[in-house]
C-alpha cells in the first residue's frame, strides 16, 4: 500500500506548512530553506542512522526496543566529534532519559572520541541505574531540589536538562512550581559556562484548530498549573541565558512515543481492553522517541543567546478516530467511541526542527504497526497514561 493511501486512511496531515520558505536544495539529506540557513552548522546534520539500515517489521524484546531507541544518527555522530567535554543528562531516570543517555554514549563511541556521559537522577530504580552503567554511562544520584547537591555535580561542557514534574501536578502545585522553576535556576547557576538543551512541552501553547499546529513564534497561552510552571521553566532559562551568556535551546516536545508509553500506546490499550475511546480531543502529534532523542542531542550545537525555541514532534497530524479504527483492524478488536470531536487540540508544527535535522526516520504508520503487534503479544508497558486528552490543564 502506498504511503499516500495509508496517510488518507489514517487522516494523516503532513505538518509542514506551505508558508515555510520554499525548499531549494538538499544537503546531507536535509532540505535547506532560507529560514533554516540562519542556524548555520545545524544544517550539516541529518537523521540518518548508523547501524540499522532497514527498520524491523516487528520488535520482539525490550532489549531490541532499547537498542533502537538509543541508536545514534550519523548527524549526531558527526556533531559529537567536535565535543570532547563531558555531557551531563539531568533528570535521566524518566521515560526518555535512559535511552537518550545511552544514545549519547554510543555516539561518542562511534565517533571514537573520549567523552564522559553522566546521567543524574534520584534513581529510584537500582536496575535502571545499573543498566546505564553497564552501557558505559556514569551515574550520579542527586535530588536536584537540593541546591548544594547541584553545585557539587561534575563539570560538563554540555547539559541536557530533562527534569520536571507533570503527573500529580494538580494536587501538588507548590512542588510542581519548585520542580519546574526552582531547579532550572540552580542548574543555570551551576552550568553558566556550558551549552544547555532544556526540555519544555507543547503544553505552553493554546489549543489550536486542527491543521494549524502552533509554531515557535506563537505566543504561549498555558492552561493550568503544570503548563504555567513549564512556561516559568522556559523563562528561568531565558533569564539566566541572557544574564550569563549561556547558550540554550528550549525544546517544546509533544509527544514522544515508543512501544511501552505514548499516546498511541494509550489508544491501543483502550482498543485492546475494550475501553471506550473519547473523541473530544480528536487530533494529536507524536514522534518516535529515538528520533526525539537524536534531535535533542543535536540541538546542542544550535544553542544560542538568548535561547532559541524548537518544537519537537512528528510531521503527521493524526486523528484519534482513524488511528483507533486502524488499531481495531490490526488487533482484530471492536472499538466504541464516546464524546463529540472538538475542532481544536494541542498541536505543534515542527517544520523548523525538520529544516535543521531532517524529518524523523520512523513515521506514524510504522509506530502504529509496531505498537499493535507489541500489544497483542502482551508486551510490557510503563503503566502510565499520557493524559494527552486533558483539556483543562489538570494533570
Amino acid at each position: 500500500m502506498s504511503c499516500g493511501v495509508i496517510g488518507r486512511m489514517l487522516n494523516i496531515r503532513d505538518g509542514s506548512p506551505a508558508s515555510a520558505a520554499p525548499y531549494r536544495r538538499r544537503r546531507n539529506g536535509v532540505r535547506s530553506s532560507s529560514r533554516a540557513r540562519r542556524f548555520g552548522p545545524c544544517l550539516a546534520l541529518s537523521l540518518l542512522y548508523t547501524g540499522t539500515p532497514v527498520l524491523p517489521t516487528r520488535i520482539d524484546t525490550i532489549e531490541t526496543l532499547e537498542d533502537l531507541l538509543s541508536e545514534p544518527t550519523s548527524g549526531l555522530v558527526d556533531a559529537t566529534r567536535g565535543s570532547t567535554g563531558a555531557l551531563i543528562v539531568l533528570g535521566a531516570g524518566g521515560k526518555m532519559g535512559p535511552t537518550l543517555a545511552r544514545m549519547a554514549r554510543r555516539a561518542a563511541d562511534t565517533a571514537q572520541i573520549t567523552r564522559r556521559v553522566i546521567a543524574v537522577s534520584r534513581f529510584q530504580s537500582a536496575t535502571a541505574r545499573q543498566r546505564l552503567e553497564v552501557a558505559g554511562v556514569e551515574t550520579v544520584a542527586c535530588d536536584l531540589l537540593d541546591e548544594h547537591a547541584v553545585m557539587a555535580l561534575p563539570d560538563a561542557t554540555d547539559v541536557i536538562y530533562m527534569a520536571g514534574m507533570k503527573f500529580g501536578a494538580s494536587g501538588q502545585a507548590a512542588l510542581t512550581w519548585a520542580e519546574n522553576c526552582l531547579i532550572p535556576a540552580s542548574v543555570c547557576r551551576r552550568y553558566a559556562s556550558s551549552r544547555i538543551v532544556a526540555f519544555s512541552t507543547g503544553n505552553v501553547y493554546p489549543l489550536v484548530p486542527a491543521g494549524h499546529g502552533s509554531r515557535e513564534q506563537d505566543l504561549p497561552a498555558p492552561v493550568g498549573e503544570y503548563a504555567m510552571s513549564c512556561l516559568g521553566r522556559e523563562r528561568m532559562f531565558e533569564y539566566f541565558s541572557t544574564r550569563a551568556s549561556t547558550p540554550v535551546t528550549l525544546l517544546r516536545l509533544n509527544y514522544a512515543c515508543e512501544l511501552r508509553y505514548g499516546v498511541l500506546v494509550d489508544l491501543a490499550r483502550r482498543v485492546w481492553t475494550g475501553e471506550p475511546v473519547d473523541l473530544t480531543t480528536g487530533y494529536f502529534n507524536v514522534i518516535w522517541q529515538g528520533d526525539a532523542n537524536a534531535m535533542s542531542l543535536m540541538a546542542l550545537i544550535c544553542a544560542t543567546v538568548p535561547p532559541q525555541v524548537l518544537n519537537v514532534t512528528g510531521p503527521e497530524e493524526l486523528r484519534v478516530r482513524a488511528v483507533t479504527e486502524e488499531f481495531a483492524r490490526l488487533m482484530d478488536r471492536p472499538v466504541t467511541f464516546i464524546g463529540v470531536e472538538a475542532g481544536d487540540a494541542l498541536l505543534s508544527d515542527a517544520s523548523r526542527a525538520f529544516a535543521l535535522f531532517g524529518k524523523p526516520r520512523v513515521n506514524a504508520r510504522q509506530l502504529i504497526e509496531w505498537i499493535a503487534d507489541w500489544t497483542v503479544r502482551g508486551g510490557d508497558t510503563l503503566g502510565r497514561a499520557t493524559k494527552f486528552d486533558v483539556r483543562d490543564g489538570r494533570f
